[in-house]
């Protein structure tokens, strides 16, 4: 039996477009499994989309099927609709600024600071050995002991909270960024001396350039960390800020409140660190 021409055309064209089809899924696939493959950007953002939906939809599956009670788990539309409460009000963002700004101004100080002096301790092997003995002790001391002694030394005002952000954050960005300077490469400093840079200038002429990426990159994950202290910063002696708002909420159980402000600051450090990714992608374009 002869199939027809028009017949022979389509069959063709199906095995074709099968034939591409497994092509495609296993051209997906070896990227996926391939170590430092760069992702489509469509499918990375799908991905992210999926996740989000598969832990919201959990969310709504624990509470409205009744397997976590709604005192220890509110629903969606309750931390949503305290949200839009709050936010009408303008209570919301009050304590949004009081937040936005104690995290602002620890975490400045902090760099102002740690960036020069971290970039010359890892530079300068006697700076090395001088801080590093002093560094390595108090980074690893708990941010939260020393709570009291803050409110004891400083008092109770803004000061005492930004003081609690400086100090977790600020040790652990010069250890870093040290590292970062550490790594340098000898043939690009020993290069510029030969070109006659001076040894003075090494820090801010050769190191700090060649370490900038890096360094922007301390700063996001540090700026991270301020997040997460801002709660130990705002628990105690505090009037306003989302951690005010969430230990005030959890005397009264107010559970919804207490998953609003979490998530508050959860969006707040997203968008500073998509914000620091914007900054490393326009000043250090070579890293990308």
């Amino acid at each position: 039996m002869t199939l027809a021409p028009n017949t022979s055309s389509l069959v063709s064209n199906g095995v074709t477009a099968r034939v591409e089809e497994g092509q495609a899924g296993r051209s997906v696939l070896k990227v996926i499994a391939t170590p430092f493959r760069a992702v489509p950007r469509a499918l990375s953002i799908t991905l992210g989309f999926m996740v989000w939906i598969a832990v919201i939809g959990g969310w709504f599956a624990l509470t409205y099927s009744g397997a976590v009670k709604e005192m220890f788990l509110p629903r969606p539309e309750s931390v949503l609709s305290t949200t839009i409460s709050m936010a009408l009000d303008g209570s919301l963002w009050e304590h949004v600024f009081a937040s936005v700004q104690v995290v602002l101004i620890g975490f400045v100080l902090s760099s102002i600071v740690a960036v020069p002096l971290g970039l010359t301790m890892g530079t300068y092997r006697i700076v090395q050995a001088v801080l590093e003995p002093l560094v390595n002790f108090i980074r690893y001391l708990p941010v939260t002991s020393f709570v009291p002694l803050f409110i004891l030394w400083i008092g109770i005002g803004i000061e005492q909270r930004v003081a609690v952000i400086v100090f977790g954050v600020f040790f652990q960005q010069l250890v870093m960024i040290a590292d970062s300077a550490r790594g340098v490469q000898r043939d690009l400093v020993n290069a510029a001396y030969t070109l006659g840079t001076k040894r003075g200038d090494t820090v801010f002429h050769i190191v700090f350039p060649a370490t900038l990426p890096n360094v922007l990159d301390v700063l996001r994950v540090t700026m991270g960390w301020a997040w997460t202290y801002l709660v130990v910063a705002e628990l105690v002696a505090a009037r306003s800020g989302l951690g005010y708002i969430s230990l005030k909420a959890m005397r009264g159980f107010q559970v919804d409140v207490i998953f609003m402000a979490i998530a508050m600051i959860g969006i707040l450090g997203l968008c500073t660190d998509q914000l620091f990714r914007g900054i490393r992608r326009l000043v250090a374009p070579w890293a990308n």
